[in-house]
């Protein structure tokens, strides 16, 4: 049976699945498949636009390995240790942290893809001083190739190469997360024009300094910008019409309009490409300020109904204002029919080895192409600006690199091959992208 990724860039026919209900009955599968000669790839939601899952071997599927195992508080922080199944969609590890009056540190926009998935690819959410997902991890239990389970933390060469290592130390079977009361975000969304968004971002003074989680969206060829401005408060104590609501305008903004008419519009530029200035225009003009106020997981997350493919660089937040003006000039010029927004968003800089904000403060920027139109002209001009600037690529989204181009961005690249090799010297947690981008 062929299996594809959500954005339908890559696909597999496996030699074999499992679906294991139990660390135990992970731990056997992954030892017969390598003892058989076979190599192992575990696969979430498939949000990944990379062939990063994918495998002539063993496709495992760990949803049923998803268990809330423990919650154990750290007064002395007063942060709380969450240790999950791996295979936990972050939807759920959401509402299960709700339940306990918890909260992830950061998300990302996306919630449909498995823990696992999520902190092996290096997914990350916005903010000047919050790092990804990665760094919100204290500990992880790593199948390796005999079925042996490591139990692994902070310091342990183990533990840094798999917090974000696309799969290819061993299987993750259990991870633990430092987590945070729950709270609230106040959202501030104001449509302004981009020269003016790309001037307010820099200096102490600046809406990415100032604000505790800021991004924006603007439309090719509109000069038009949306900012995002989120801020981090105590929960609400609103009555249930309030979130009622809030609740209704969220289905409202996010299922008719945000995914139902921009079906729609995808759906005719795809058709008439010459349309898609005007209906870019027309999309921007149809941004609206609004603020809300909602617990941190629902404001963070939004669902993305519309299928496309996507490249996203991590660049120095130096760049960031040169960069985006370059993207969208080739736009203008080049006539690209493009009828999706490009997405800008900030992080701190981190220590894990492979993330793509490792020692540096970092701005990612994000180009998106309708499933339907061409992407490789616009994506190869993007990236040729993203390299040009210094930019890592994201692990789970489409770029060209390989890992002679990658090596020399990471101070730690040679140390997670190292590791990669000690525990997989066959190779069985490898595919040919790993092969591609980790040598």
């Amino acid at each position: 049976m062929t299996w594809s990724n959500w954005a339908r860039t890559a696909t597999c026919s496996p030699a074999g699945r499992a679906q294991p209900r139990s660390e135990a009955e992970l731990a056997e599968v992954v030892a017969r498949a390598a003892a058989d000669g076979r190599s192992v790839r575990a696969v979430g939601g498939g949000h990944s636009f990379t062939p990063a899952a994918t495998t002539s071997g063993v496709l495992l599927n760990l949803d049923h390995v998803s268990v809330l195992e423990r919650v154990e508080p750290v007064p002395e922080t007063g942060s709380t240790l969450v240790t999950v199944g791996a295979g936990v969609r972050l939807h759920r590890l959401n509402r299960m942290l709700a339940e306990h009056g918890l909260a992830m540190r950061n998300l990302g926009d996306i919630d449909r893809q498995s823990i696992a998935g999520a902190i092996s690819t290096g997914t990350h959410g916005t903010g000047a001083t919050f790092g990804g997902l990665a760094t919100q991890v204290r500990g992880l239990r790593v199948i390796g190739v005999d079925g042996t389970v490591h139990d692994v933390g902070p310091g342990d060469p183990l533990f840094e190469a798999s917090r974000l290592g696309l799969g290819t130390t061993g299987v993750l079977s259990a991870v633990t997360l430092e987590v945070v009361p729950a709270y609230d975000l106040r959202a501030e969304e104001r449509p302004v024009p981009l020269a003016e968004a790309l001037e307010s971002l820099d200096g102490p003074d600046g809406v990415v300094a100032t604000s505790d989680h800021f991004e924006l969206y603007f439309f090719p060829v509109t000069g038009r910008a949306l900012t995002l401005r989120n801020t981090r408060v105590e929960p609400a104590t609103i009555g249930r019409v309030a979130r009622a609501g809030r609740a209704a305008r969220s289905f409202l903004d996010e299922e008719l309009l945000s995914n139902g008419a921009f079906e729609m519009v995808n759906r005719v530029a795809t058709a008439f490409g010459g349309l898609t200035p005007r209906l870019n225009a027309v999309s921007a003009r149809a941004l609206s300020a609004r603020t809300y106020q909602a617990p941190s997981y629902q404001v963070f997350c939004t669902r993305r109904r519309v299928r496309f493919r996507e490249m996203e660089y991590a660049i120095p937040r130096e760049s960031v204002r040169d960069v985006i003006t370059e993207v969208d000039d080739w736009l203008r010029t080049s006539g690209e029919n493009v009828p999706f927004p490009i997405e800008v968003r900030f992080a701190a800089p981190d220590d894990v080895w492979l993330s793509t904000a490792h020692g540096r403060e970092t701005a990612y920027v994000a180009v998106h192409q309708y499933w339907r139109l061409p992407y490789s002209r616009y994506f190869e001009a993007a990236e040729r600006i993203f390299v040009t600037a210094g930019g890592r690529p994201h692990w789970g989204k489409m770029h060209s690199r390989d890992s002679d181009d990658l090596a020399p961005l990471y101070p730690r690249f040679d140390d997670a091959a190292r590791v990669r090799l000690e525990h997989d010297p066959e190779g069985v947690f490898h595919n040919r992208y790993t092969r591609k981008v980790l040598g």
